[in-house]
């Protein structure tokens, strides 16, 4: 169906769930861990200034990788996995890692948070369902948070503003569309459509067993691991290092597999005992 009569954006009113059981409270000590993964400190109360700072130093601390998949590691959403991940292993991941980690601590911190899935666009237009993890975050009024989408916003981004949104990463615009979904747009280009409805955390389980099994998975056919520096991104795919400082972009080939592991635990603060290999399409 679709709407009859013209409506807003505050019209919409959702059966929201609370964050579902599986998603629980962390402990205070694991609060403390996670806070200092990402060099942060709790802060005095849930407001935006803090939501601000909780996720810039998330993007500088985590980074987007898909190391799992090529290092054949079974990727877990449940909390206790995402955390040991996340803190213990001190590695990154994909959108429900990193989105689904984050919730909890924002939700262990004070905040309301909510689970909402999104689809990318391709070439083609928007992918499929829970092709993408994203937050919503209640104060008053709300907001996109996005840990999870590797180059994107350093800050939250009104979900009730219609307007051009500046942020270090670019000029980011929500477009309404059909059935209340949000098209996400950066310096004029389509990124995903959100879809507002609360999801559970498990929702997203079938797509992110499908990413790492299936050949048609763009995270099967290539390696990333990108993290947001002060300066601006550096990037390693595979033996090929791209460094941003401001708007200088540098490449480079790593020519041996010494230099790629000292490159992802001297960038990235990840360390791995061998190599990880792209999988093949087909395989």
């Amino acid at each position: 169906m679709r709407f009859s009569t013209p409506w807003t954006f505050s019209d919409l009113e959702f059966d929201v769930p609370a964050i579902d059981r599986r998603m629980t409270r962390l402990t205070d000590s694991r609060v403390a861990e996670y806070l200092a993964r990402i060099g942060q400190h709790a802060p005095s109360q849930p407001d935006l200034a803090a939501l601000r700072e909780l996720q810039r130093s998330h993007l500088i601390s985590v980074p987007f990788e898909n190391l799992s998949i090529h290092l054949g590691e079974p990727i877990s959403l449940s909390p206790e996995e995402l955390l040991e991940k996340l803190i213990d292993r001190r590695r990154g991941g994909f959108c429900y890692e990193l989105n689904g980690a984050f919730a909890l601590l924002l939700t262990a911190l004070g905040y309301e948070v909510k689970m909402l899935q999104a689809q990318p666009f391709g070439p083609d237009g928007p992918g499929p369902p829970f092709d993408h993890l994203a937050l919503r975050v209640e104060l008053d009024e709300p907001w996109l948070v996005d840990v999870g989408f590797g180059s994107f916003s350093t800050f939250p981004l009104r979900l009730g503003s219609r307007e051009d949104q500046p942020d270090p990463a670019g000029v980011f615009r929500l477009s309404d569309f059909d059935f209340g979904d949000l098209d996400v747009s950066q310096d004029g280009k389509a990124q995903y459509r959100l879809d507002l409805r609360p999801r559970r955390i498990d929702e997203f389980e079938p797509m992110c067993w499908w990413q790492q099994t299936s050949p048609q998975s763009h995270f099967r056919q290539s390696l990333v691991c990108t993290m947001l520096t002060a300066q601006g991104r550096v990037t390693l795919s595979g033996d090929r290092l791209i460094e941003t400082v401001g708007a200088q972009r540098s490449e480079s080939t790593l020519e041996s597999d010494d230099l790629i592991l000292d490159a992802y635990q001297r960038l990235f603060g990840i360390h791995l005992d061998r190599v990880p290999v792209a999988l093949e399409p087909d395989q």
